[in-house]
């Protein structure tokens, strides 16, 4: 079946017309609401000013027609009758004779008829009247008053003066509206440019940024208004990007220089192995080779949790989590190294292990990632106590509050936040090389993030206290 030619054009246009640029779309679009208004505001003005001229002339012709009456009704009608603005006026008995009449109007034949004057009395307003039977050049305005003694006054004009007036405004808005659409859709333009010059500047600084030039930004431009706000958004959104670019650089340098280290010390150990094989100790060159291996699995298992986190932003799984059967159930691995205190409402800290009445401490996420959260806190503290860490579960308010505490030595104040930095580790006692990789509570830091919570330091006098908020269920 043929397609329907008139669909075709419509979407030629449509075409045609996505294809052209904003700034002439905008002018295109504001010149056709112009022609509109001009034409309307034209066409408005022509029949107002029609509609006045035509009320001053029955207002005209009823006030002469109306002094005329008077003059009839007092016997005072001058012979030769005369006005000042030109009216036309025939006084007529009641025998339809014409006995007075303006001069330049005709003394015989009156301009209507009786028929016709009784019915005009009757309407009591002007009618238009042809005044070329009557030998006048012009369409008359006629209005009709009767007077005593059976007389009748009709008093007309010439409709001439309001048709030339409206001849005269429509000739000007014939020339003067186009002319002015034409001033206000270069005006349009020019405006429009100047407002979309920002948009350019912006178009033209995002081309010059590339992956060589991570820190270009992109003009703002000086008014404040939505391409200002525009801008502004752009830039936070490219100091973003920025920051999550060099944290991922970062991350593979600082994964990169890890790996060198257990990969070098397999490498040199494997080598002197095999180099001298025949004074060589297998058994404890398996031993380092293996303790270097599990370094590096642990990395990897680091590396891959940091990488998942940043990828999904939030918690793998949103279910309900009962943190007062996860806490102890994660404890349980560590033996009698890992003591747990889940207080109940009524009870003080310390008294007891569990909620007397039952009540669940539940928060939202993934359990897994949960319990990876307390498992690095426990190995953290554990690599530094000297005696039992403990462990406490509590609610406040909305929240429920994971404390993790140790006595060893403790971090300085001005270092408490940076060891949540991914690579970190301090030269002080609780960065042995036993201490991994210094991705263990970053890992921490980004998942409670990531489950809408908060995890600091602070001084347990003597060691260090991780307290984890979470909101509740």
């Amino acid at each position: 079946m043929a397609a329907d030619p008139l669909l075709q054009g419509t979407r030629r246009t449509v075409g045609w017309w996505r294809r052209k640029s904003l700034r002439f779309r905008l002018t295109a679009v504001a010149s056709a609401v112009l022609a509109f208004a001009l034409f309307v505001s034209a066409y408005v003005m022509i029949g107002v000013l029609g509609q006045a001229l035509l009320t001053t002339i029955d207002d005209v012709i009823y006030q002469r027609a109306r002094d005329t009456v008077s003059l009839a009704d007092a016997g005072r009608l001058p012979d030769e009758m005369t006005t000042p603005d030109g009216t036309l006026l025939q006084v007529i008995d009641g025998a339809g004779r014409i006995t007075h009449a303006t001069t330049g109007t005709d003394r015989l034949v009156p301009l209507l008829g009786a028929r016709e004057r009784a019915a005009a009395i009757a309407r009591g307003r002007a009618r238009f009247l042809d005044g070329e039977p009557y030998g006048i050049p012009h369409v008359l305005r006629v209005r009709v008053l009767s007077a005593d003694r059976g007389q009748t006054v009709i008093a007309a004009r010439p409709f001439s003066e309001v048709e030339t007036s409206l001849s005269t405004a429509g000739h000007v808005l014939i020339i003067g509206t186009p002319l002015l659409l034409v001033l206000l859709a270069g005006a349009s333009w020019v405006i429009i440019g100047r407002t979309l010059r920002p948009i350019a500047a912006l178009r033209r600084g995002a081309g010059e940024i590339t992956d060589t030039a991570r820190s270009r930004r992109l003009p703002v431009p000086e008014a404040r208004d939505e391409v200002h706000s525009l801008a502004t958004t752009l830039n936070d959104m490219l100091a973003r990007l920025e920051e999550a670019d060099a944290r991922q650089r970062s991350l593979v340098s600082d994964a990169a220089h890890e790996l060198r280290s257990p990969l070098a010390s397999i490498r040199l150990q494997l080598e002197v192995a095999l180099g001298h094989p025949e004074g060589q100790e297998w058994r404890e060159t398996a031993e380092g080779v293996l303790e270097d291996t599990m370094r590096l699995a642990r990395l990897a298992e680091d590396l891959l949790a940091l990488a998942r986190l940043d990828e999904r932003g939030g918690p793998g799984r949103r279910e309900p989590v009962e943190l007062d059967q996860l806490v102890p159930q994660t404890a349980e691995r560590y033996g009698e190294a890992v003591t747990v205190r889940i207080p109940g409402p009524a009870s003080g800290p310390g008294e007891g292990q569990k909620n007397p009445e039952g009540g669940a401490v539940v928060v939202t996420g993934d359990a897994l990632d949960l319990g990876r959260v307390l498992v690095n806190l426990v190995d953290n503290a554990l690599r530094h106590t000297t005696a039992q860490v403990m462990v406490e579960l509590r609610t406040e308010g909305a929240d429920a509050v994971l404390t993790v505490t140790d006595d060893g030595p403790g971090i300085p104040e001005p270092d408490r936040e940076r060891v949540f930095d991914r690579f970190t580790r301090l030269d002080s006692a609780r960065s042995r090389d036993e201490g991994g990789a210094g991705l263990g509570l970053a890992i921490v830091r980004e998942t409670v993030n990531a489950h809408g919570g908060a995890v600091h330091l602070e001084d347990a006098s003597p060691g260090l206290r991780a307290v984890v908020r979470l909101p509740l269920s």
